[in-house]
């Protein structure tokens, strides 16, 4: 399979910017009123997609209803970050189309992508191969998927885990500690990860402040996912803040 105009996106941004802030809308953690508003929002802050997901949330025709209305007000891709086999949308740009690398239960690992597949055939969806790996302490994420959380005190096992999603075939690999984690994994965690994948590696969970951003890609990660942490006020400025600190280490980086 040939890589998208989403995954060449995605290749593009880390190769010129050295890194990439990836916006997540979680339908079941935000009433989600002013969809329109949010996606000019984020793009005006600084922001290089827009992810619409979680372990719970939209599907069906508010899924729709809210993905056309983020495409409609934003250039940005809108990326689904799916929960299940249900949160396919056609109008967005691509999926990440997820295995749990630590899954315990085969669901996880194979079930769900066989009873997936034909699902994001049929929407159109630009199918991103994704190795997705839960860390200590998981969250939601962690207990509804019962994962084998790595410990955040083994970068070894990190690293070793994501290097088996990316010799098992996926181009892109996500850590994530769940989202609302009291604080991001550990650097050494995060360095350990990187060092051993020639894919890109995003991060996710625990960034709150522009200065953990910042240390989160300085460390290897070359994008991060934020969402909880700009669910309260003042949301645009948060979001603006952590972009420029995102941009300001990726530049370091190149």
């Amino acid at each position: 399979m040939k890589s998208g105009k989403v995954e060449n996106y995605i290749s593009d941004k880390i190769e010129k910017e050295g890194a990439l802030l990836l916006s997540l809308l979680d339908p079941a953690k935000r009433a989600i009123e002013q969809p329109g508003k949010i996606a000019r929002a984020a793009e005006e802050a600084g922001a290089d997609i827009i992810l619409v997901g979680g372990s719970i949330g939209a599907q069906g025709q508010s899924l729709d209803e809210l993905v056309k209305a983020l495409k409609e007000n934003s250039s940005l891709p809108v990326v689904l970050f799916p929960g299940n086999i249900f949160t396919y949308s056609k109008y967005a740009d691509a999926v990440y189309f997820m295995t749990l690398i630590n899954a315990r239960d085969v669901y996880w690992n194979s079930t769900v992508q066989i009873m997936g597949a034909g699902e994001a055939k049929k929407a159109g969806l630009e199918s991103i191969p994704t190795g997705y790996v839960i860390l200590e302490p998981g969250m939601t994420v962690g207990w509804i998927s019962n994962a084998n959380l790595v410990p955040r005190s083994r970068p070894d096992l990190a690293a070793a885990t994501a290097l088996a999603g990316e010799y098992m075939g996926a181009r892109l690999i996500i850590t994530d500690s769940g989202s609302g984690a009291p604080e991001p994994a550990p650097l050494e965690l995060i360095a350990a990860v990187k060092s051993v994948l020639t894919v890109p590696y995003f991060y996710a969970g625990g960034v709150k402040t522009p200065e953990q951003a910042y240390s989160t890609i300085k460390a290897g990660a070359d994008g991060i996912h934020v969402g909880t942490a700009i669910e309260t006020g003042n949301s645009e400025n948060k979001l603006k803040a952590l972009a420029q600190a995102v941009k300001k280490a990726g530049k370091e980086k190149i």
